[in-house]
């Protein structure tokens, strides 16, 4: 099974050697036959189309593997970019290695490099988180769980939420400088960079954008870990005014300290109050 990166929106990017690599496989697993068809008649490639989703996965990955241990090729596409990257591909190129099945790709486009390398933040060292929970307070509890991480973090998200994650992102990840990317290698592909701050009151104000959208987010500023008695002292201090789930997002923003070790800290000094 091959692993076939396809165009994240201008259809000339495909490569050479993914146009033959489709046209000469036995079928294409795709996730969506009405996006997919279309990039193939574009570029005259008659191979059969197969559809693979989340929601036919389990249904349909036995059949696919089967195939392949019949001596069959197939290349495995995504709706727009390098699969497997908030696909369901995963587990089945997952199951085709359990099975001793050779699995290979032709590399290409992909959307969270591309908006990686426009943001002009650090790329040296970087995480792609995906998709956030689309409920504020889920929302917030995954992103206290990156906040300390050195690295530059990339996030795909929905035009419909995007000021509020924004909003969320500056509440709980503090204030980093970000940008956000969207309808990248076409013709209006547009790159907004500024604070997260920022950001948020200008697609608060303006509305969600058109287009396919990716977030992303400097590392945290580098700075000297505050010492016990300091995390203390910012603790009771935020926990005079706040909840305690709210001190810990508030002192574990403020440090860039992991959010288990500002929670234990926090429980101990609720207990210990009188």
């Amino acid at each position: 099974m091959t692993i076939v990166a396809t165009p994240i929106g201008n259809a000339d990017d495909i490569s050479r050697r993914a146009i033959e690599t489709l046209k000469s496989c036995d079928a294409i697993a795709c996730e969506d036959t009405r996006v997919t068809g279309p990039l193939m008649a574009r570029l005259g490639i008659a191979t059969p189309l197969v559809a693979y989703h989340e929601h036919n996965a389990a249904r349909m990955r036995p059949a696919i593997l089967a195939r392949l241990k019949a001596g069959e090729t197939l290349a495995l596409v995504s709706d727009a970019g390098t699969p497997l990257v908030s696909d369901p591909g995963y587990k089945l190129v997952r199951a085709a290695i359990a099975e001793g099945l050779r699995v290979t790709t032709v590399p290409g486009p992909s959307a969270a490099l591309a908006a990686l390398v426009l943001s002009g933040l650090p790329s040296d060292r970087f995480m792609f988180a995906g998709f956030l929970a689309p409920k504020s307070a889920a929302r917030r509890r995954e992103l206290q769980d990156l906040a300390a991480i050195p690295a530059t973090l990339v996030f795909f998200e929905s035009a419909n939420r995007l000021a509020a994650a924004l909003a969320d992102m500056a509440a709980t990840l503090g204030e980093r400088e970000a940008a956000v990317a969207r309808e990248m290698t076409k013709m209006f592909e547009e790159v907004r960079r500024g604070s997260l701050a920022v950001l948020a009151d200008h697609y608060g104000t303006a509305g969600p954008p058109k287009g396919e959208v990716a977030i992303v987010v400097g590392p945290p500023a580098a700075q000297s870990r505050p010492d016990d008695a300091e995390i203390d002292r910012l603790l009771a201090a935020a926990l005079t005014k706040e909840s305690l789930r709210d001190a810990v997002a508030s002192v574990t923003a403020a440090t860039g300290l992991p959010r288990r070790e500002i929670y234990g800290r926090a429980l101990r000094l609720a207990k210990d109050k009188p």
